[in-house]
């Protein structure tokens, strides 16, 4: 499986209502230095995903996307319809990381040996 598909499949385990940062899941996936490539591989996905790109946001709980096909504003919207309260300031889309950040207790499967991150 390569990066991007590694993504993808950590992404999906993201719950409702719940966030993830892209430094986060980089270090999930062993790669700590490797956010932007989450970024990358987020922007990457074809129309229509089911991988909820919307819940990965940035280390200081802004929404921090820059793509023209999905705007910030479409992914605040897509976060207050899972219940997640989306403020602003100086035209920043903020998320409380301390409320809605997900903290997985076991995490990624290698070789079939589950860990605990």
């Amino acid at each position: 499986m390569n990066f991007s598909e590694q993504v993808y499949v950590l992404v999906e385990r993201i719950p409702h209502g719940r966030v993830a940062t892209y430094g986060q899941i980089a270090a999930l996936l062993h790669t700590p230095r490797a956010a932007r490539m989450v970024g990358v591989a987020l922007r990457s996905l074809p129309d229509g995903t089911v991988v909820p790109w919307h819940r990965v946001i940035n280390s200081r709980g802004e929404i921090s996307i820059e793509n023209m096909e999905h705007p910030a504003e479409e992914q605040a919207n897509r976060l207050m319809a899972e219940g997640i309260r989306v403020g602003t300031s100086n035209g920043v889309y903020l998320i409380d990381l301390d409320m809605y950040l997900w903290m997985p207790n076991t995490e990624l499967t290698n070789g079939g040996e589950s860990r605990t991150v």
